[in-house]
This record gives structure tokens, C-alpha cells and sequence, in this order.
């Protein structure tokens, strides 16, 4: 399995950076006895209460990526405090990201009260979901009483259409990706609108339009 390392200490002092080189070495230990395959080491400076940390944000979008199965940590403390932590162990568990620590010498065990936060922001975030799908359908239907005709934006349906490419509107994925929707949420969402769309054909058309921007810079 692939893993990342993660190591946050809370202060810039330079003392701390021995702290930073003891947790990636113990980590290092851990994957190999594991047997796991370390594919990037995230090390930084930071408060644990703060959810916006540059490291976290890069290992969100490498597990959003689908490029991590496994998160190395030295303990759950590492991964932030309070209100921090739980939204970053509901974003792993939504990505069906492990978390293993040194101090659990394997995989880590949620507590109750954390499954059972967990559990009911799932529950919450679904019945969002729900609730936005709802007015999309609504906004349709009222759309159609107008004479709109959503068919219209759909081309290369028919017998053959399953291998051919499915077009999609890549502006407004990006739109919706900017302001912060999963692959999964957008893909909901043009379903919405009549697009056969999955998670996997939403992420590879936002990750062909951001390869292109780059060879354009």
C-alpha cells in the first residue's frame, strides 16, 4: 500500500526540527515493518488548531487523488486539535484513508466519541447533498416548464455511446471545484443536469484541463 508521512511539531523554534527528523524516522521505521510503500513525507511548523495548514491541505489532495492508502503518523495529536482534528479525520474516513501510528504500531483505532462525531457529520453531509441535488432537480424542472431542453447540450448519445468519450462541461467543473466540492459532489451534480458523469471521469477531465493550463505557462 502507498503511504504518506505526516510530522507537524507547533512551533518555529529550531529545536523542533530535531523533534520533526525524530517523528519522520520512526515513521520510516513503521512503513518498513509494514511493509508499506512511502510515496511522500509532509513535515511542518504549525498549530494544531488551525485546519488550513499548507502540509494538511497537500495530503487531502494527494488522498482526493487517489495517490495515498495509508497515512503514517507519530500520534493523533499530530494530526491537530479540537475541531481541526475532527475535520481532518472526517475528510481521511471520507477518502477511505487508514491512519497508522507509531504509537499504536499499526493501524489506529478511533474512540467512540470520535466515530460517533463522525457518524453523525456523515449524516449531516448526505442530507446536505440531498438538499442541494433537490433544488438543482427543481431548478430543472422549472427550466423545462420554460422551454428549456437540456437533451440539447448532450451530443454522441445513441448505441455506441458508452465508448466514446463523454462530453462534459469542464468550465463548470473547474467552477465547482473552486469553490470546493469534491469530484464526487460534482459529479452528483451534472448527473443533476442529465451528464453521465462519475467521480472517476470528473477527476480526469479537471486533471487533463490542469495539465494543459501548465503547458500553456
Amino acid at each position: 500500500m502507498r503511504a504518506v508521512i505526516y510530522c507537524r511539531v507547533s512551533t518555529d523554534k529550531a529545536e523542533q526540527e530535531t523533534s520533526l527528523a525524530r517523528q519522520r524516522d520512526e515513521l520510516e521505521r513503521l512503513a518498513a515493518e509494514c511493509g508499506l510503500k512511502i510515496v511522500k513525507v509532509i513535515a511542518e511548523q504549525a498549530s494544531g488548531y488551525e485546519a488550513d495548514r499548507d502540509g494538511v491541505l497537500e495530503l487531502l489532495s494527494l488522498c482526493e487523488e487517489g495517490k495515498v492508502d495509508v497515512l503514517l503518523i507519530q500520534d493523533e495529536t499530530r494530526l491537530g486539535r479540537g475541531h481541526a482534528r475532527m475535520a481532518v479525520l472526517h475528510c481521511l474516513k471520507k477518502q477511505g484513508v487508514k491512519i497508522y501510528s507509531a504509537s499504536h504500531r499499526g493501524e489506529m483505532p478511533l474512540s467512540e466519541a470520535d466515530e460517533m462525531v463522525l457518524s453523525i457529520i456523515a449524516i449531516v453531509e448526505e442530507y446536505q447533498r440531498k438538499i442541494h441535488n433537490a433544488k438543482i432537480k427543481r431548478g430543472m424542472q422549472r427550466a423545462i416548464a420554460r422551454g428549456y431542453r437540456p437533451e440539447r447540450n448532450l451530443r454522441r448519445r445513441g448505441e455506441n455511446a458508452g465508448r466514446d468519450r463523454i462530453d462534459l462541461p469542464v468550465e463548470e467543473i473547474v467552477r465547482l471545484r473552486e469553490r470546493g466540492l469534491t469530484f464526487a459532489d460534482i459529479a452528483a451534480t451534472l448527473r443533476s443536469f442529465g451528464y453521465e458523469a462519475s467521480k472517476a471521469t470528473v477527476h480526469r477531465r479537471y486533471q487533463e484541463y490542469m495539465d494543459e493550463q501548465q503547458r500553456r505557462c
